[in-house]
């Protein structure tokens, strides 16, 4: 079961991010990940993506909140949502490599499901619906995607509000 974790850092949590950043990727060595990666605002970190596949909507909170710049108060929140792997791949299988940015687009809604099927694939390094815990209310979606019109992928009068931040790959270099 894949959930979707966005941890927003505080306002000057670099250097406790940069002092941390070891103990951070040996932590996510221990989870299968689907997607991981900074984001950015001018060149800024903003926070850090995880797509992680565990057992249950429990293991993925206790994954999100036992992560070591989490609990060292390097994050002002956490965005926990179920999430179902659309295109069935990792980042790592993206055709078109780890070189270049891409952004991170949520989009939050409520209702009936919007953009099950993804608009402009070849765009996409991941993508799929954010869901309720027990996967039956749809909440949005959320895409990686590498486009010079990120938010393009969602179709935006579907949704309550639309989120685009600067994201790269992630992991050890």
């Amino acid at each position: 079961m894949e959930f979707l974790c966005y941890h927003r850092d505080r306002p000057g949590s670099m250097p406790l991010r940069s002092a941390l950043v070891q103990e951070h990727w040996s932590y996510m060595d221990g989870f299968e990940l689907v997607a991981r990666g900074p984001t950015f605002a001018d060149e800024v970190v903003t926070g850090s993506v995880h797509v992680v596949d565990v057992p249950d909507a429990a293991t993925a909170r206790a994954f999100a909140f036992d992560e070591p710049i989490y609990q060292a108060g390097g994050y002002r929140d956490v965005l926990v949502r179920r999430w179902r792997n659309v295109l069935g791949r990792t980042m790592w299988d993206f055709p078109g490599g780890r070189e270049g940015g891409g952004h991170l687009v949520l989009g939050f809604g409520s209702g009936e499901p919007a953009d099950l099927v993804p608009a402009r694939p070849e765009e996409l390094i991941a993508y799929g619906p954010l869901l309720s815990d027990d996967g039956v209310a749809w909440l949005g979606t959320a895409a990686l995607v590498r486009s010079a019109d990120p938010a393009a992928v969602l179709t935006l009068d579907r949704y309550d509000a639309v989120e685009v931040h600067e994201w790269e790959f992630g992991g050890r270099r």
